[in-house]
């Protein structure tokens, strides 16, 4: 196959080395493209012919990438190597080997992921992991990028992001918004509110097991005041057995629609109203909704599968 390979060296240990990616990938007989996510111009690479895109990296370069993939019908395949790789672990791509990967290709399924878009007072943008406000938004805004840089990395920075998610949790005030769900009314003050694409989200948190690629809808979880000790007790138990702690209300569809106030908002790992906004820009009325937009991802098979 023709392959474009998006590589973002600074992800992970597994993907460090750009020549072995390239080697790895030539090895199982595919013509490689190769492009630095550091560098000018991927954006422009994705436009030329291939019969794969595949992305070397963590949850940003996946992002990045995908965001553009639905004005191109071409594959998508992955090479995890972030930090919390939650698109992976969602997609059940994590912890296998590279060989593994690349050897399935060629026999792989193919599922579609659903792309959202994310309109408001800044303009349109896809997003992959969600949409929300709350106790995420409050991190991101409260976040120092060159601490963040060196939390990152530390010896388990999932585990440190968690332990700040606790924290903002513990002090947050719940944010009011009004808000309906394809066309149902559902303001309120909520300490989290998320519409989620995928099951994981942030430092590997798992909030919900109905978020399924491709159905066409997201997952709205909504924790009040009164869901508060429920969120804490998970963020304090997430590795005990996080599938079944992760019991939070949560309601299922496809249009949201918020009157925003200018509360933080965040489109995947994007923060809203950005610190140099306009005032036109820092509030309005904000819409994500899935719309049939989606990626095509090839997903081996493990060859532990059924024993």
């Amino acid at each position: 196959m023709r392959v474009t390979l998006i590589h973002n060296p600074g992800a992970g240990k597994q993907a460090s080395d750009a020549s072995d990616l390239k080697k790895l990938l030539r090895r199982a007989g595919h013509e490689v493209r190769y492009q630095s996510s550091k560098e000018d111009g991927w954006k422009r690479v994705l436009k030329k012919s291939a019969d794969l895109v595949v992305i070397a990296g963590g949850d940003g370069t996946v992002g990045r990438v995908v965001r553009r993939m639905p004005e191109h019908d071409v594959p998508v395949a992955l090479l995890p190597s972030g930090t919390a790789n939650n698109i992976a672990r969602s997609l059940g791509q994590l912890e296998r080997p590279f060989e593994e990967l690349v050897r399935g290709w060629e026999t792989a399924r193919q599922v579609r992921l659903d792309v959202g878009v994310a309109e408001g007072p800044w303009g349109e943008r896809y997003f992959v992991e969600g949409v929300g406000a709350g106790v995420f938004a409050n991190l991101l805004a409260s976040t120092d990028p060159k601490k963040s840089k060196k939390r990152k990395q530390g010896k388990n920075p999932v585990e440190a992001g968690l332990r700040r998610l606790h924290q903002q949790a513990e002090r947050a005030e719940p944010v009011l918004i009004c808000a309906t769900l394809d066309g149902e009314d559902i303001s309120g003050e909520y300490l989290l509110f998320e519409a989620l694409n995928l099951r994981y989200i942030g430092p590997n948190l798992f909030l919900t097991a109905n978020a399924s690629p491709g159905d066409g809808q997201f997952e709205l979880v909504m924790v009040t005041e009164a869901e508060r000790s429920r969120l804490l007790y998970y963020l304090d138990h997430w590795q005990d057995d996080r599938d079944r702690l992760a019991i939070l209300p949560s309601r299922s569809g496809s249009r949201l629609r918020i009157e925003w106030t200018g509360f933080p908002l965040h489109i995947d790992d994007k923060l809203q109203p950005k610190t140099k906004a306009k005032p036109k820009q820092m509030a309005g009325m904000v819409e994500a909704r899935l719309n049939g937009a989606s990626v095509r991802f090839l997903l081996p098979e493990s060859k532990d599968k059924g024993g």
